[in-house]
Order: structure tokens, then sequence, then C-alpha cells
């Protein structure tokens, strides 16, 4: 805590309730600026600003006066990318700064003695509201039991509860048919534990099933499951309703009461209970909870009505229809399985019970309109499974106990008990079914006759309503689903052209456009009245969203993110895993070419969310996976040996801001895209205190700039007092582990030649540095320079005119006015270069005069692997002995074949030690004229007496020990102008300047010559004198 001392507290101190001013902690000199004074009765005020955050309001002492803040929920909320600055916490400056009267900064706090900590403004605005305002209407929001648990139990139990469970039961038996429910309710308790670790690990909006599995597992497979699952539902709007309009047609068709037709009669029923539906939905949660609560209530009377009907004695009617009450052989009969048809099958049956284990998540897909997700969900999903699963349990072992397999439904065939001819469960009941069995026409008993639980039941018609409420209020909840979903789907702003239907409407924003939209696709598919098709693909798509929620729960777990801590514990990763697994693996059982149109969709929108790459950042696992995979293979390349066969070139490029320097970016990026590691270095030249706002601001403008131009890069900057030191810490800190940088790159130092003295000692020392720590060295010169800052600053402000030439500066050291909004020129400038166009078919011409461990044929070589360079034809000079020039380059030419480059033309320079022409010699000693001592050859005590102040001068001695390689870098040149005019990249080694024998000046004048009238790009490489190539296999 940062402590301020205090000589006397005011007497208004109590006033504040446990809270200090800060105008009270400043103490008596900086207290009379302070920002906030106390004020009788209001408790803190403030009158002065000072630079602290706006949001640090007051304060509470511990024994001693800080202006520091107790933990408050205001500080959190809201929270996405690390280091966000919170409404009400004060800034690490604010704490260990010194305090400074800042105007811009006003903020009035007023103190709560109630709480312990201050409200942030925006809470003050809430708190003291408007007198002459109509307060906001709250929104409806509603606790697990209504707005989860009877929710999600009416959407699972369906219309295959009533008119299939008892035929299964037939089928499979009671015990294999607990088995079936049982693996049913398996995978969706899997789902609902992993939902409920989901949705507890966080605050849940609105968007349910999309939100959950976005937020967990990203916007790729959040998106793409999302779109799809919306559609699944307003689909399921129109299965369900069709699965209404039929039961009502079917009623109609037997009183002879059709409307039109019975195909007709669907669509016209279908379209007058969705629209009724509609106006349910849009008239408010609230109506339509109570709508819901309605079919519940129906519902539950059906289930009592069945009860109540297997426990009343059978009537004659009923035992011709092969119900007989409890009996103990009938239940021993119906235990085992006796399969029938082409659907009689273990999986078979499975592939048609599943479905009605679903709609678990139709709770949570109303996540915005519940008081508090984290306990709901949970809570109410879990409560719903387990009595949906009771209730299955007890009615396939209720009327397995009490209804016979067949039955003729004739009163003729009652006959005396023990009556011979007999065969059959229902002879010792005195009923005799023989015949139908055998002819297998019979039309009662659980194999045959759907209705059977309105048979057994105490009045019929109250089955016939519940599988109404059933269906209707399954449709409901799809209604509702479909566009809550969608909306949050759309506000996200995922995929084109569906923005439109975000909007909310009233206080609970509710999406209107969504309902109308999902009101058109259902009748749509009610319209069309053949859902059969269509109806496995919709089952497939939940459970894409079931194999997808469980598999976020998995990977939200493995991947040990500290940001994964759900308070509901009772969860397990394995499981959740197994329930992704079975989950597609059901999808294959129900139906395998609706899983592959379900995968090869979900693959599809995945592919352009992929493509798009959205700016959403939601701290998805795949984030903290990502980092995990980075991590262990950063940790395990550690424990790996080198090897020459494994040599990567890893490049520090000394930049500066990478967008001033696009060409040295371009290049470099090139060659090692996919390849190896690259760097960007920056050094901010200044006090520390000035450019570290700086560095914070533009880093993450800078990495953004790079990813734009699609280079794979890291940015990284250092802030030091001069250019070399920073240099020299990034050569010594960048990297980590094996990722470290071997290779310094960076641009010519144009103006060496106008530039201070000591930038000019300071770029040559910089390139011995390198060579200190082992480096190799790339140097990079164009014709028209590196640097486009002068440009782009031009083209933003006209009036701009750069102090002494920061585009010559080759290391990027200093960074020219105007860079603090990186940002903007990662969207704006964008500066086109050679190296991102085609090269065509010139060549790479590579000048290999001295072996550095072959670093100098190595990076031409991957130049031309790449598409843009690949029509090059790569040349290789070398000097040789004009005698000896078919030896030589037979040796050279036998040496790169077993390096397995691919050079094939190989040049020999035999005239490389002639002497150059005289002007050109002039040239270079009008070059190192003013650099020069002019000493006479005196003793080395006076030369070095002449040179204090002024180390970079040459002295004639030092001119004359050095004549030879002067004039060979004289020669090279001539003989670069001769041979590479038209090369698209001339790659010549790098001379070495002896430390402490070779002046900073003489060595840049060697560069300068050697480079100079060139049109090419020019790179100067020298290894690091180990070898970077082997023709060895181990």
């Amino acid at each position: 805590m940062a402590e301020l001392s205090v000589p006397e507290l005011p007497a208004g101190l109590s006033r504040c309730s446990g809270r200090f001013t800060i105008s009270t902690l400043l103490g008596t000199e900086e207290g009379s600026w302070g920002p906030y004074a106390a004020t009788e009765g209001a408790g803190c005020d403030s009158t002065h600003p000072t630079h602290l955050s706006g949001s640090t309001l007051c304060t509470r002492t511990f024994g001693y006066n800080t202006v520091d803040v107790v933990p408050a929920y205001e500080h959190y909320a809201n929270s996405k990318g690390v280091g966000d600055t919170r409404k009400g916490r004060p800034s690490l400056a604010d704490l260990h700064s010194i305090l400074k009267p800042d105007p811009g900064h006003l903020r009035v706090p007023v103190s709560d003695p109630q709480r312990g900590n201050c409200l942030p403004e925006a809470g003050l605005e809430e708190a003291a509201g408007d007198p002459g305002r109509t307060p906001t209407p709250e929104p409806v929001r509603f606790g697990w039991v209504k707005g989860v648990m009877i929710r999600c139990m009416l959407n699972i139990w369906g219309v295959i509860l009533y008119l299939r469970l008892p035929w299964i039961t037939a089928q499979a038996g009671i015990a294999l048919t607990w088995l079936i429910i049982l693996m049913s309710v398996t995978v969706t308790t899997i789902t609902g534990l992993s939902i409920s670790a989901i949705s507890t690990n966080g605050k849940v909006k609105s968007g349910g099933t999309y939100f959950l599995i976005s937020r967990s597992l990203g916007p790729e497979l959040g998106g793409s499951i999302g779109l799809i699952f919306a559609f699944a539902n307003a689909v399921a709007v129109a299965m369900h309703t069709v699965g209404f309009a039929e039961t009502v047609r079917d009623l109609l068709q037997e009183h002879n009461s059709l409307i039109v037709d019975p195909t007709n009669d669907i669509r016209i029923i279908g379209v007058v209970t969705v629209t009724v539906l509609l106006g349910i939905s849009l008239a408010g949660m609230e109506w339509e909870a109570k709508a819901q609560i309605l079919f519940f209530l129906v519902i539950l009377v059906s289930f009592i009505n069945y009860l109540v009907g297997t426990v009343i004695p059978a009537t004659t009617e009923k035992q011709a229809k092969g119900f007989f009450s409890y009996r103990a052989d009938i239940f021993a009969q119906n235990f085992v399985p006796n399969w029938r048809g082409p659907e009689g099958s273990f999986f078979g049956l499975f592939s048609i019970f599943f479905p009605s284990a679903t709609g678990i998540l139709a709770g949570a897909n109303i996540s915005g309109d519940l008081k508090d997700p984290a306990v709901a969900i949970p809570k109410g999903t879990l409560m719903a499974i387990f009595w949906t699963t009771m209730s299955y349990l007890v009615l396939s072992a209720t009327i397995g106990a009490c209804v016979v397999r067949d039955a003729s439904g004739s009163l003729n065939d009652s006959m005396a008990a023990g009556s011979p001819g007999c065969e059959g469960l229902a002879c010792g009941f005195g009923w005799n079914f023989t015949a139908c069995i055998q002819q297998q026409s019979c039309r009662y008993g659980l194999s045959n006759y759907y209705q059977s639980m309105s048979m057994v039941s105490g009045f019929g018609p109250l089955i016939t309503a519940g599988i109404f409420g059933a269906t209707l209020s399954s449709a409901l909840a799809c209604l509702v689903s479909a566009p809550k979903v969608f909306q949050c789907l759309c506000r996200d702003q995922l995929y084109p052209l569906i923005g439109f239907f975000g909007k909310g409407y009233g206080r609970n924003s509710e999406p209107i456009r969504g309902y109308m939209l999902t009101y058109v696709i259902a009748v749509g598919f009610i319209l069309i009245a053949e859902l059969n098709a269509i109806a496995p693909i919709i089952s497939n798509f939940f459970l894409c969203s079931y194999a997808l929620i469980n598999f976020s729960c998995f990977h939200a777990s493995i991947t040990n993110s500290p940001g994964w801590r759900p308070s509901f514990r009772y969860y397990s990763k394995w499981a959740a895993l197994f329930g992704a697994a079975i989950s597609v693996v059901i999808m294959f059982l129900l139906t395998w070419w609706a899983a592959l149109i379900a995968f090869g969709i979900v693959i599809f929108l995945l592919g352009y969310v992929l493509y798009k790459k959205p700016d959403v950042n939601w701290g998805s696992s795949m984030q903290a996976g990502s980092y995990n995979m980075a991590l262990n293979c950063s940790v395990g390349l550690s424990e790996v040996d080198e090897h020459i066969k494994n040599y990567r070139p890893q490049c520090l490029v000394l930049t500066g801001p990478p967008n001033f320097r696009p060409a040295l970016v371009d290049f470099v990026g090139t060659f090692t895209k996919n390849l190896s590691l690259m760097l960007c270095g920056n050094v901010l030249v200044g006090p520390r205190k000035q450019k570290m706002p700086e560095s914070r601001l533009t880093a993450d403008g800078h990495t953004k700039w790079l990813m734009k131009r699609k280079i794979k890069a890291f940015y990284t900057d250092v802030v030091a007092e001069d250019l070399r030191s920073g240099v020299q810490m990034l050569i010594q800190a960048a990297g980590l582990g094996k990722m470290r940088p071997n290779i310094l790159a960076l641009g010519y130092k144009r103006n060496w030649r106008t530039a201070s003295p000591q930038s000019l000692e300071d770029y040559v020392g910089i390139l011995h540095d390198a060579f200190d720590f082992k480096y190799g060295v790339c140097l990079m010169r164009m014709k028209e320079g590196l640097n486009v800052s002068r440009v782009m600053q031009a083209h933003v402000n006209p009036t701009f005119k750069a102090a002494e030439h920061p585009e010559e500066n080759g290391t990027g050291g200093r960074a020219a006015p105007g860079t603090a909004d990186p940002t903007t020129l990662a969207g704006d400038q964008q500066a086109s270069t050679i190296f991102q166009s085609e090269q065509g078919k010139k060549t790479i011409d590579i000048y290999w005069l001295f072996d550095d461990g072959g670093l100098t044929l190595l990076i031409p070589y991957l130049l031309g692997r790449k598409k843009r360079w690949g029509k090059c034809k790569i040349r290789v000079f070398v000097g040789g002995q004009i005698n000896r020039m078919d030896e030589e380059r037979k040796a050279i030419v036998s040496l790169l074949s077993k390096f397995r480059l691919g050079f094939h033309e190989v040049h020999i320079l035999p005239d490389i030690n002639q002497k150059p022409r005289p002007e050109h010699i002039k040239r270079f000693d009008d070059l190192i004229a003013p650099f020069r001592l002019n000493d006479g050859f005196k003793d080395e005590a006076t030369v070095n007496e002449m040179r204090q102040g002024c180390p970079w001068k040459i002295s004639d001695e030092e001119v004359d020990k050095n004549r030879a390689k002067s004039l060979r870098q004289v020669r090279l040149n001539e003989i670069l102008l001769d041979y590479s005019r038209d090369a698209a990249l001339i790659a010549i080694t790098l001379p070495i300047g002896r430390k402490g024998h070779c002046p900073g000046s003489l060595y840049m004048a060697w560069l300068e010559t050697l480079s100079q009238d060139l049109r090419p790009p020019v790179l100067l490489i020298r290894g690091n004198q180990e070898n970077v190539l082997t023709f060895y296999c181990q």
C-alpha cells in the first residue's frame, strides 16, 4: 500500500465515515491544492484535480493513510483485456509517482459511509437519480424453477413420451428400455454438468448455448454452432407445431370433420397455431412463462390421470385391448425383448428414443432473462433431467407391468380361463388372442397400439391434452430460444447481413425482428409439410451443440488456464470428453448422412469465420490452449541439442517502428516466414520516464501493423539512454530458450558522412557487438533508402519537416514525430515495396568471397524457395587465380552439389586482385579525406594525443596498413557494376574491420565504396564463422 505522511488530520475527518479525502492524505502543503476537499455533510468533494486516475474517488485507512482503495465489485466489472484500467482503482503511477495537479481530470466523488469503498462516477449518477424522470421499469427475470427447470422439462417431454415409449417397451422389454433411457440420460447428464461448469465460470449474459460455446471455444466454433442452433430451433418450432396439428387432424378425422383435406388441414392448423404462439411470445417473457406453466400443469394432470388409470380395475373393453392392471407375469414377459419389424433392434430403438431426452438447453437459451444464470442453469437443468428421467422409467415399468404385447380388441375373444388351444399370456386372464397373434393382425397391445397410454388412463382425453401441452410447450420454447440465441449472434457481427436482427425492444430487450424471422421460417416449413427428411438433420444440429458444450468444458479444463474457475465443481473433464465423443457417435447412429451434412455446414461456417478473423477477444480456451502448446514446445525445444541440419536463420531486425522500414521488414519476413523466428526491435532513445508511456502505447499498434501486412514476426522495444546500449539489451535479452535470434539484420546508414561522430561510432559499434555476441550480420542497402518515415509524415502532415533526416538512421533507433498512433498507421499506411512483387526471370547474384560458415549461401537459397523469387536464377561468384580457373570452378561446383542447394552456375573472378581504375581510387580517397588526421606518420603517442576527442579519425598509418583492403572494396564495386547491374538482388560477403585497428569512418567508407551506384538491393552478409551448412546426414 502506498503511504503518505500526514502531519495533522483535519477536524472534519469524521464526516468521511472511515474514509479520507485525498486532500487529507497529502498533508498541509500538498493538501492546499488537493483534489478532494472535505465538505460539510457531503463527505468527499472535488475541487482541484490531480493526475490521479479519474476514477480514484476516496480512500480508507488501515491505521495509516493511503490512496489505495479496498476491493470492490466496480473495479472488476466488464474486464476484458489484461491491464484494462478499471473505474475506481488508482493506477500504478498514482501509487508510486509524484502527485502533480492535472486540470484535465475532474471527478466529483461522494462518500458512502455504508460501504467499504466509494461508488464510481456512473454509480453515483444512478444512485442520485433524476427526481423529474420516471424510473425505468425493471426487466422480468426468472428463478431456477420457472426459468429453467419447468422450461427444460417441457422441452424434454414430447410426443415420444406418449406415443412411442410404450411401443419401445414392448420391443426392447423393460430391462433394455431402461438401458436405452439411462444411456440417453447419461449423455444429457454429462452435458448438463458441462453446461453447469461453463455457466458458473463467470457472468453469463443473453445468448444461451451460443454465448457459452463462443466465449469458451472462441468465435470460430461458437459462431458456426450459434447459427445452426438458432436455425434448428426455428425449424423445431415447425416440427412440434406439425406434431400438434397432426393430432388435431386425427381427432377431426375420427369425427368426420376435416376442414379441407388431411394435408391442408395440417397446414391450416399449423399456421394458426404458430401465429398464436408468436402472439404469446410478443406479449413478453412474462406471458410466455405463464403459458409454459399452464402447459406444465396440463402434462402433470395427464401423468396423474395415467397413473390412476393403472390401478383402476380393468373394464372388459380395456381387457380386450390388452390391459389387465398390474400382473407379475405380464411384467416378467415384458421384461425381456421381443424384436419385431425393420426397426426391431437395440440401436434402432435407441435412435427413436434419444430425441425425447434432448431439450436440456431450453433454460440456458434464455440466460439473459434469468435472475442469476450461474445458479439457475446448473440447478434447473440437472433437476429437469432427474425428474424427466424418473418419469420415463416409471412410465415404461408401469405400462410394461399391466399391458400385454398383443390383443385383438374384440370382446368376442373372451373365454373361460384355462381353456385348451389357447396361446399367450392372456389365456390365463380369460382372453384368447391366439388367432391374431398367429396371423400378426392384432390391432391392440403394446406392440401394436400407439395410444396405449390413453387406453390405460382413467380419462383418455386428458392424455390427448397432455400431447397438446407437450407439443405446444416445446414449440413455444423453441420459438423463444431461436431469436434469443440469434440476437446475441447478430450483435457479435461474426457474419454479414444479419446485424439488422440484433436490435432489442422493451425492458427485456426482446428480439422482435428475430421473432418475426423465426415465425417466417417456421411457417415456411409448416407449409412444406415434409419434415421427415429434415428432422434428422435438426436432431444432429442439437447433438453438435451437445458435443461442443462437452468439448468446451474438457478443453477449458485441460488447458489449466487460471481463468477457468467454475463455482460448480461436480464435473469431470474426462466425462466431458466422453460426452463429446459419444454425442458424435450418436449422430452417426441416428442418421449417418444427416451427420455428414451437419458436419459439412459446421466446417463451412467455421472456415468463413477463420477466414474473416473477427476482431473479438473473449478469452477463449483456444487462446489458453495455444499458450500451453507454445510453452510446452518451447520448453521441450530447450532439451534438444542443436545440430547444423536444423539450423534456422533467426533474425533480430532493427526496424525501429516497423512501418518506417517496410522494405527491410518485407525482405526478412520473406525468408523467415513459416521457417524461423523474426523479431522486430525498436530502441526508444531518451529518458525512461518520458519513453515508457510511448512504449506501452505503440507496442500493440506495431504488432497489428505486422499482422495486417501478413508478416509473421514479433515486435519488441527497449528504452535506453543511447542507441548502442539499447541494441546491446536486445541482442542479449531477445528471444526465449532456443527461440533466440542468431542474426542481426539492419539497414545501411546512408547519412554516416553528415551524422554526428558519436552516431557513426555507435553504428559501427553495433556491428562489433553483434560479432562479439556470436551473431551473424545482414546489412541491407537500397538505392532509394529504407526509411519511409518522412514520406509517411508528409502524407499525414504536409508541413512536417523531419529533424536531422531520421530516415538515414539504418538501425531505427530514433523514431520520427507522429508515431504515437500506430493503430492509425496500421490501418492506413501500408507502403508497397519491391519485395512484395514478383521478381521475374532475373538473377540473384551471390559473391561468396570469404567462407563465413555458409550463411551467405543459405539466405539466398531460402529466398529462391519462395514463389516470388522462384523464377530467379542464382549465380555464385568466387575469387580465383586466372591460371587455375577450371580447377577452382570444379571444386566450388562439387562443394555446392554436396550442400544440395541446387546452385549450378558458378563464375570464377580471376581479375578480383587487379588494380582499380584511378578515378575510382581518387573517389575513395576523397571520401575518407574529411576523416583523416593527416598526422604525417607520427609516433603512436602523438597520434593518440591528436585523436583525443575524435576517435573516428583515420591516421596516415591506418590508411597505409589498410590500403590493400580499401582498394579491394573499390575493385569489387567495379566487378559488381560489370556483372550484376540488372540483378534482382546482390548478396555479398560483408567485410570485417578489426576492433581497435580500423576506425569507424574508414569501415563505413569501405561499405559505401563497395555498395555505391548499384541499382539492385545489396545484402552484405557475414556469418559468425560457424557452419550453417553441412553435407553429412548425421
